[in-house]
């Protein structure tokens, strides 16, 4: 298997650039591919593209649209270890981790490919004569931008919206990690999915989206990233009135309660932390202990993290592979050596391993400061730190002083905490007894500074179309 060549993909065909960037394997360093840069012609073709595309999609039923995405999706399954080799390579998560991430983008088209099929409208109640219509219709091209860390599975959420619910999209894919857009623009252009509909470029994302936004052509911005991103682009888009979708930022709590086993939970928490070397933005990070389970539990978790193995993905062996560029190695280093000055316990990790390719463990703090920078700040990576609390109403009251609220979890077998937990904890996805942040059914998304709107589920879908009230008078009414 080889690394494929990156190109731009606009109206149904493959172009590409003088100007390119490096694309580097992060577990030795090397180059492996070039990733092109689109100019404001490919810009400009691509919303004329993408507006022809959406004229002809959006009046192709939902049954043949739903047809072609599933289409596209059994060819992904059929490529799944060429795609999974990609990810491994560009990004340096294990191979196990990479095909299922294929399995898991796959499943977001085949869900929203049958939910296309359901976004039923209305018939409201009236006199004789007249009819009150409600229907939904798709709201036009979308401009969508995904991040580096989940190369397939991002990206297909919104793909995987747009398409079901009758839109086109221009998608911008992560520089550092375009080999999976790249293998879904494929899929579907084999498929058979008109030219227009999808579009991929890779450039300068500031410039990619201070292009794009403003123009007329584009109806809707999806986006998933950083807050400090996603603020810039929902100004941005607010000047032109455009709905945004936005899924950013979290620093999830963990609360555990002291009814559950302390070494089944902290093996379980351990184990979740390595994926993907904590680089998602649902990882679990900050964990609340009650004061009983706190020792056997810290214990169970910096156990079995020292005990992950870290090495090259493709080693069958490797439970972690590294971090997906250096600049996760600086932030790591910072927050540790910030958080051990100001008093925090190192349990385990805390130190790069090795000085080519950037490999990082997994590192567990105890007893950390509120005025630590890791409290505050997603570390984005390998780190978690634990700290331990009298009542689920401190726990409660330290999940949400963060302004953030994607993801949070919780360990109890009681209904009364369950209960309490449902109703006071601030985040857009709660998991109890589970670290499972969200499936392709479920709506997943956050509140506060972690976003709004949700992608997943009958209410992902709903964000590519707009509501239209049709008042039908079956007569003309005499002056």
């Amino acid at each position: 298997m080889q690394y494929p060549s990156i190109q731009l993909y606009i109206g149904g065909e493959w172009r590409k650039t003088t100007d390119g960037m490096q694309i580097l394997n992060p577990a030795d360093e090397s180059v492996i591919g070039t990733v092109p840069v689109a100019t404001r012609s490919d810009l400009e073709a691509a919303l004329s593209a993408a507006a022809d595309g959406f004229r002809i999609w959006s009046r192709i039923s939902p049954a043949r649209r739903a047809d072609i995405i599933r289409k596209a999706a059994s060819l992904m399954r059929e490529r799944i270890e060429e795609i999974a080799y990609s990810i491994t390579l560009e990004h340096g998560k294990t191979i196990a981790q990479a095909r299922l991430e294929v399995v898991r983008g796959c499943e977001f088209f085949e869900w929203d490919a049958a939910e296309g099929q359901r976004t039923y409208g209305r018939v409201i109640p009236s006199e004789p004569g007249i009819r009150y219509l409600v229907v939904h219709q798709p709201i036009g091209p979308v401009a969508a931008f995904s991040p580096w860390n989940f190369p397939m599975s991002q990206p297909a959420r919104k793909i995987a919206g747009a398409l079901a619910a009758g839109c086109s999209i221009i998608l911008k894919a992560a520089e550092e990690t375009p080999a999976g857009a790249v293998h879904m623009a494929r899929a579907f252009h084999d498929a058979g999915l008109p030219p227009g509909v999808f579009n991929l470029v890779f450039g300068v994302p500031s410039e990619i989206s201070g292009y794009l936004i403003p123009q007329e052509r584009i109806r809707l911005i999806a986006f998933t990233g950083s807050t400090v991103v996603g603020k810039r682009l929902t100004e941005m888009a607010a000047l032109h009135m455009k709905p945004v979708l936005m899924e950013l930022g979290g620093h999830a709590p963990v609360i555990v309660c002291d009814d559950v086993d302390p070494d089944a939970t902290g093996i379980m928490s351990a184990v979740r932390k390595a994926r993907n070397a904590g680089q998602v933005c649902t990882s679990p990070t900050r964990f609340y202990v009650q004061k009983p389970l706190y020792n056997a539990f810290t214990k169970a978790f910096a156990e079995r993290a020292a005990a992950v193995t870290i090495g090259d993905g493709f080693d069958q062996s490797v439970q972690m592979g590294p971090l997906a560029n250096h600049r996760r190695i600086d932030a790591m280093e910072m927050l540790v050596a910030d958080a051990k000055a100001k008093g925090a316990k190192i349990l385990t990790g805390g130190h790069r391993v090795g000085n080519r390719g950037y490999f990082f463990p997994v590192t567990v703090m105890a007893d950390v400061p509120d005025d630590a920078r890791v409290m505050r700040e997603e570390p984005f990576g390998p780190i978690a730190v634990i700290n331990p609390v009298a009542t689920i109403d401190d726990a409660i009251e330290k999940a949400n002083g963060l302004p953030f609220g994607l993801a949070a979890y919780a360990f109890t077998h009681s209904a009364y905490n369950a209960d309490r937990l449902i109703d006071g904890v601030e985040a857009g996805n709660l998991s109890i007894n589970t670290l499972e942040a969200s499936v392709p059914e479920t709506p997943f998304g956050g509140v506060k500074e972690s976003g709004n709107g949700r992608e997943g589920g009958a209410e992902g879908l709903s964000h590519y179309t707009t509501v239209k009230n049709v008042s039908h008078r079956m007569t003309m009414a005499r002056a």
